[in-house]
């Protein structure tokens, strides 16, 4: 199926101050399709889940750098590792992500596929072998679905490993060189001055098959509808 032939919404860099037209703007319909197909960046491929800007103001690329969060509730920063590993390693590389957490974790479902409203659904307490096992029945949607994502936490550690809808990975919490580590052993190297594609214009892509997968997927955990949801804001991670 093609890109064009799925939905898809572009965003743009949610730090910028000013107004800036769309790149996709003044593209034609086929030059914003051959745009769209575009998948391949050297030796980096990204997910059905998202395209760069159609300037590539962002050249998607393998690597990771060193941030912080600001934890507003204990008024402290918190270190963060961002990460974005090409399409074929992505997905074991986040479940390698997970092992450092623990035997227990807790979920957290993530989907912007309703209006466009981001919510966060919660599931406290499952093995991570059990989670793992589900998360891998559920790959492909979770690869390539632009509107949903999966955090997965030990709030007594805190740490956190965020595998979101642009198909980024991040870490947060203290201590995080195991994690470091783990990205290194899969061929990702530091680069503090690295932008993502999430730091430009880009376009999420999804479809009602992975609406479906993710409904499916929420009910197989046990997370309650939105009827009944606990919402979770990130500050509240590290509360």
């Amino acid at each position: 199926m093609g890109f064009l032939q799925r939905f898809f919404r572009t965003t743009s860099n949610s730090n910028q101050k000013t107004t800036r037209p769309s790149s996709f703007e003044h593209a034609s319909d086929s030059e914003l399709e051959e745009h769209l197909e575009v998948a391949r960046y050297g030796n980096f491929e990204l997910t059905d889940a998202i395209r760069p800007s159609y300037d590539l103001t962002v050249i998607p690329s393998e690597g990771y750098r060193n941030d912080t969060y600001y934890d507003e509730v204990n008024q402290e920063h918190v270190p963060v590792l961002l990460a974005a590993a090409s399409k074929e390693k992505l997905f074991d590389l986040f479940l390698t992500l997970l092992s450092p957490l623990g035997d227990q974790v807790d979920l957290v479902l993530e989907t912007s596929h309703c209006q466009d409203q981001h919510q966060d659904l919660y599931r406290e307490h499952i093995d991570l072998p059990v989670a793992k096992s589900i998360l891998y029945d559920y790959e492909d949607m979770l690869l390539n679905d632009g509107c949903s994502g999966i955090a997965v936490l030990n709030p007594e550690i805190p740490q956190e490993v965020q595998f979101d809808e642009h198909k980024l990975l991040i870490i947060y919490g203290k201590e995080l060189e195991e994690f470091e580590y783990l990205l290194q052993e899969q061929g990702l190297k530091r680069n503090d001055q690295m932008k993502f594609i999430t730091e430009a214009e880009h376009v999420h892509s999804s479809s009602e098959k992975h609406r479906d997968q993710f409904e499916q997927l929420r009910m197989i955990l046990g997370v309650e509808d939105e009827s009944g949801l606990n919402a979770l804001e990130d500050d509240e991670l590290f509360a």
